[in-house]
């Protein structure tokens, strides 16, 4: 949802240490004969890297400190627009998605966009709502056990003060109401139904958050934030005039932008607010982000935004707070070789560890390709948002919250930047482990030595992905990348983004030893 973004900002590319300072550390000779020794460990085939001569050394110990370890990751995702969710295959891949993460909560655009059909006028310029297409819309999520956190947007036309039309392909209407009272009216109206229908009990579980992105062009008011602020004080006290058991926030910003002053806004006006929500992306520009130019690379990018965030809220007259991520993932553009590509698998799991403790809830931006920003999608695997590409084919971001999604709710402290120790509620340490290389590098497999303390493991079972593991892009290449793959030619590829059953590891002198290629991400769970 994010081309607006692109034209707003300077091209970034990703930025991390080269391989080539591996190289240096070693002769060509050593890293050969380290490569030799850990292929022939593990029994494996032949990588197609050199190997770090230098392996990583993970002390697992049972018994070190721990702490609560929600999967925040994965409570949420977002979507296409809201009548998109009326299409099988939305509803197809949400179930797909829910299988293997269980998510609670669903967000998207434009449930206001006059395509849903809930507001009209009569001649006379008097409102006119129709539920049908909402009523489906909702009925269609709960039936699938996913409840909506509400992204109140955008304007209807005849609501409009002036027709003021965003540039994403289905022209969402960004203006300001040209009346607060019938915008008033409007939320209100909606609000009752849901709650008439649902019950308050239900939609006291639901979250409403109030626009989308008003510091970008998704906001036709001037200024900016003044209007925002005026947006949301009509909509945040018609919610909670309906009920005060339900939820509103905001400000819903992209950048991570205008919350300490969207907090001081509510408390100095005595608006109601229970949550602080706002987006970013690994590559948007740390000058919108941080106000600087200092290099920020892009696997540090969105949790030194989260961090920033939690601390803002932290020093506010309201600190207790949930702060939701609802946008992020590891682009804003559509690039195959990062979202498509194996690269999200370390990714996601080096953002799950920093971002852990700040943050309640982060919504991966999207769950599915059945998106239309951009229009009508024109092939397969063009760098979508989604977890699984067009034809229900799963990407490699799919597989990566599905072995994620096995780790424990406790973690347990572990000195290492590339490793997540946890433990499950029947005793079973999971670990993850991972080979993060920014997207454009080819990088060096990695060589992990896991020791153990107070546990000694019978046998480890271990999952992994990479490129010959759960990643369809092989296969797209062998049969010549058709733009429009036959119905045997999806299945084929649906086998191959397919994970394997994992492997049972060896333990040598107590010890397990294992080789990542990069972009390789492994659960281990012992038993």
């Amino acid at each position: 949802m994010n081309r607006a973004r692109l034209a707003r900002s300077p091209s970034r590319k990703w930025r991390g240490f080269k391989p080539g300072v591996h190289r240096m550390r070693c002769s060509y000779g050593v890293q050969i004969f380290a490569f030799i020794v850990a292929t022939f460990a593990q029994g494996l085939p032949t990588l197609n890297a050199q190997v770090n001569s230098r392996p990583d050394v993970i002390v697992v110990d049972a018994n070190a400190l721990s702490h609560p370890f929600p999967h925040f990751w994965e409570q949420m995702f977002g979507s296409g627009r809201a009548v998109l969710t009326l299409r099988e295959s939305y509803r197809r891949d949400l179930r797909e998605v829910k299988q293997v993460t269980d998510f609670k909560y669903v967000r998207f655009h434009a449930i206001f966009h006059d395509e849903v059909g809930l507001y009209d006028e009569d001649s006379q310029g008097h409102p006119v709502y129709n539920f049908s297409y909402i009523d489906q819309i909702y009925d269609g999520l709960l039936a699938e056990g996913v409840r909506p956190f509400v992204e109140l947007s955008f304007m209807p036309g005849k609501l409009a003060a002036q027709n003021v039309l965003h540039s994403f392909w289905y022209k969402p209407n960004i203006s300001p109401p040209k009346d607060w009272a019938t915008w008033e009216d409007l939320v209100s109206v909606f609000a009752k139904h849901l709650v008439e229908r649902y019950g308050i009990d239900e939609v006291a579980q639901w979250y409403f958050e109030v626009w989308n992105e008003p510091n970008l062009d998704f906001w036709a008011g001037e200024p900016k934030q003044a209007s925002y602020w005026e947006l949301y004080d009509h909509t945040a006290r018609a919610i909670k005039g309906v009920n005060p058991r339900l939820r509103v926030g905001g400000p819903a910003t992209a950048q991570a932008a205008w919350v300490d002053a969207f907090i001081k806004h509510c408390a100095e006006s005595h608006v109601p607010v229970d949550f602080v929500s706002t987006h970013v992306y690994a590559n948007d520009p740390p000058l919108g982000v941080f106000g600087s130019e200092e290099n920020v690379p892009g696997d540090k990018m969105v949790c030194r935004a989260v961090e920033r965030v939690h601390n803002q809220i932290q020093a506010s007259g309201m600190p207790t707070l949930p702060l939701i991520w609802s946008e992020f993932n590891a682009s804003y553009k559509n690039e195959p070789e990062v979202t498509d590509a194996i690269f999200m698998g370390p990714w996601l799991a080096d953002t799950i560890r920093q971002c852990d403790g700040l943050v309640s809830m982060m919504s991966y931006w999207t769950f599915s390709d059945v998106f239309e920003e951009q229009g009508v999608v024109k092939m397969p695997f063009y760098g979508g948002y989604g977890l699984i590409a067009a034809g229900g084919v799963p990407k490699p971001a799919y597989n990566a919250f599905r072995l994620l999604h096995k780790l424990g709710d406790r973690r347990i402290a572990l000195d290492s930047d590339s490793a997540l120790l946890t433990r499950r509620d029947d005793g079973t340490l999971v670990l993850a482990v991972w080979n993060y290389v920014p997207p454009e590098e080819k990088g060096l497999a990695r060589t992990f030595t896991l020791q153990f303390k107070s546990t000694k493991p019978r046998y480890a079972l271990i999952a992994r992905l990479d490129s010959d593991h759960g990643d369809f892009n092989s296969a797209y290449e062998k049969m010549g990348s058709p733009r429009y793959p036959t119905r045997a030619e999806i299945q084929e590829l649906r086998r191959a983004a397919d994970l394997p059953d994992p492997e049972t590891g060896a333990f040598k002198n107590g010890e397990l030893i294992l080789t990542l290629p990069a972009h390789g991400l492994v659960l281990i769970e012992l038993k």
